[in-house]
């Protein structure tokens, strides 16, 4: 290696650069306008300003010069660990995002299905939440062995299992074959519980709410599929959405193989048993922190299921209409998943999360009104009253009630990031499986209430009772003092 100054910057000039000391004397006799130059060779003297330098001279600019190196190479090692950090998040959260969007796939396209199959409301439920049954199912499994094997290859595999599937629901025909393909669909939604500990391991702790949140935005997948599947319906029959779909999951599998990464340290390898893993279970906080995923994610795949037909039924729109609107609560309860993430970590999970439910205790109260005409007599006569949301202010409080889901459900996880540092993977999949069925039983529960019923809000009253459970289970498990706990940890962040 040579090396030349000019005014103390040093340039590395590669071994193989052919530099004679005539060559060098020219380049400083030529006289810069911005100073002199020198080489330094190894066991040779140098020329400095026209005066020959001592060798202790040279050793010592050789140990700068390794100072030098040494800090060099750390930048360089920083700039690639975090160019491979946001490669990881981005890839993920792309992952993510098609692994929704089939998810939710059903909750669109069961809408021609259930003309074409003659089915009941009860019925179009069991279908739509279908995927979500198995989505929720497999999220501890998957959750442990992304702990025990790392992520990537795991998040792979998922994707490429479900591509199949995907693409022979175009050839299904009885009620009992969407069925099933819905459960091997479903796979897809297991993916949460592999990206969630995958992704926070590649960050500092004070950054993983952050990046859980930018992770989790993925939900906005659900809003994706309100855009795609009605628009390819319209284009060639709902056929044409898993043969799509199909294809979409299988070019995103090759993606996110070629851009994410697997670091070894993150997995915590085989000396971990299985059975160990399992006794997060058994932890009060651990049923606490599904007590409130089930409401703000649980909550929001239920009503992303139902609320395209919940505007073709309650109001008469058309079905782009309808998945349009419903479009407005689906997206910024996935994307704003991020701003969430962002506020756990400057004003702490409890805070977040305690907020978080009094504004949806607020919604549900509102959207559970039913449309409601009243009769007063009055001394002129009958006087008719009608109560009740236009479309435009429905869909003004559910994109409220989206947002806030959105904020929920990343301050939920960084209580998980905060107290299961070791074993996140397991934690975050017992909790993404109490969130998933949550998914699954409510569009069942909102069908069953709708039948007998005839209500389309009873849909609402039961998300308000949920929450009105999840207040006041919160306010007797946090004592003060485990409020100013983390109050204190925020202020020595």
């Amino acid at each position: 290696m040579r090396l030349a100054v000019r005014f103390g910057v040093v340039l590395v000039l590669p071994a193989a650069t052919r530099l004679t000391r005539a060559a060098v004397l020219h380049w400083v006799s030529a006289s810069p306008p911005k100073g002199v130059a020198r080489l330094v060779r190894k066991n040779r003297r140098v020329r400095l300003s026209g005066q020959w330098a001592g060798t202790a001279s040279v050793r010592k600019l050789k140990v700068n010069l390794s100072c030098i190196a040494r800090k060099g190479e750390a930048m360089a090692s920083e700039l690639k660990s975090r160019a491979r950090q946001w490669s990881v998040l981005a890839s993920s959260t792309l992952a993510f995002t098609v692994c929704f969007m089939v998810w939710m796939m059903l909750g669109v396209v069961g809408i021609p299905l259930k003309q074409q199959l003659g089915l009941n409301e009860t019925e179009f439920g069991v279908l739509a939440a279908m995927p979500v049954l198995t989505g929720s199912l497999v999220r501890v499994p998957l959750g442990i062995w992304t702990d025990r094997f790392g992520g990537r290859i795991v998040f792979f595999v998922l994707m490429l299992t479900t591509v199949l599937p995907i693409y022979l629901m175009a050839y299904a025909t009885a009620y009992w074959h969407f069925l099933v393909i819905g459960l091997f669909i479903g796979l897809a939604g297991g993916s949460f519980s592999v990206g969630t500990p995958y992704v926070a391991r590649w960050f500092r702790k004070d950054q993983q709410g952050l990046a859980m949140g930018v992770f989790g935005a993925g939900n906005s997948g659900a809003a994706v599929n309100k855009f795609a599947a009605p628009a390819l319906i319209a284009a060639g029959g709902w056929t044409l959405v898993p043969q799509v779909y199909a294809g979409v999951m299988l070019a995103t599998a090759m993606l996110f193989w070629l851009c994410s990464a697997h670091d070894p340290q993150h997995a915590v390898g085989k000396s971990v048993r299985f059975a160990d893993q399992l006794k997060v279970m058994a932890d009060r906080r651990v049923w606490r922190y599904s007590q409130y995923y089930s409401v703000v994610f649980g909550g929001y795949v239920g009503l992303a299921l139902w609320m395209t037909k919940y505007y073709v039924g309650e109001y008469g729109f058309d079905i782009k209409l309808a998945a349009f609107l419903a479009a407005c609560f689906s997206l910024p309860g996935g994307v704003l998943r991020a701003l969430g993430g962002w506020m756990s970590d400057k004003f702490g999970a409890y805070q977040t999360t305690w907020w978080v439910m009094w504004v949806l205790w607020v919604c549900f109260f509102l959207l559970s009104y039913p449309q409601t005409a009243l009769l007063i007599q009055t001394v002129n006569g009958p006087l008719s009253l009608h109560i009740g949301l236009s479309p435009w202010m429905f869909t003004t409080v559910m994109a409220v009630a989206g947002v806030a889901m959105a904020i929920g459900k990343a301050s939920v996880f960084k209580f998980i990031s905060d107290d299961f540092t070791d074993n996140i993977g397991a934690v975050s999949g017992v909790v993404g499986l109490a969130g998933g069925l949550g998914g699954f039983i409510l569009p069942i529960l909102f069908g069953a209430l709708l039948d007998l019923t005839g209500v389309r809000t009873s849909c609402f009253m039961l998300l308000y009772g949920t929450v009105c459970v999840s207040l006041v289970w919160m306010h007797y498990s946090f004592t003060p003092a485990q409020r100013q706990r983390e109050a204190q940890a925020l202020r020595t962040a």
